[in-house]
């Protein structure tokens, strides 16, 4: 049984990558990350490069990326560079686009935040901000 590396439990790995295991079952549930193998008593256990998968998994979801495009990621053929090369290029043009919107909308609401907080400022009477709120207004189309 030389150069045969031990299995790892879902505990080892977790701690590994510095998550609670109840995230490795989450992963497992939505079919990103599976054990290798369960033990008599059903405990997951995994081979040690589940350790680096799980850390392309967590960094992948630290720069946007949803659990479906990890899981399109997974898919991705390494060894084909072309299709690898389209299918991360797809995505990330995909993501930027959201980051994107999500930016603008961040910008309209910091300046309705400043706004609001200017009139609260220079208010001297009855809050304009809470009477603005209450103020039923005609949804813009």
């Amino acid at each position: 049984m030389a150069g045969k590396k031990a299995l790892l439990t879902v505990g080892q790995v977790a701690e590994a990558v510095g998550v609670p295991s109840s995230t490795l079952r989450y992963y497992e549930r939505e079919g990103i990350f599976t054990p290798s193998n369960r033990n008599g008593a059903g405990y997951r256990l995994y081979e040690p490069q589940a350790v680096e998968r799980l850390q392309f998994i967590r960094s992948a979801q630290a720069v946007g990326f949803t659990l479906e495009d990890i899981r399109a990621l997974l898919d991705l053929d390494q060894h084909d560079p072309k299709s690898c090369k389209t299918g991360v290029q797809r995505l990330l043009h995909e993501r930027l686009g959201e980051v994107e919107a999500k930016m603008k909308e961040l910008k309209r609401v910091r300046e309705a935040l400043r706004r609001a907080l200017d009139k609260c400022r220079d208010s001297t009477g009855e809050c304009p901000v809470l009477i603005e709120l209450s103020t039923p207004k005609k949804r813009r189309r």
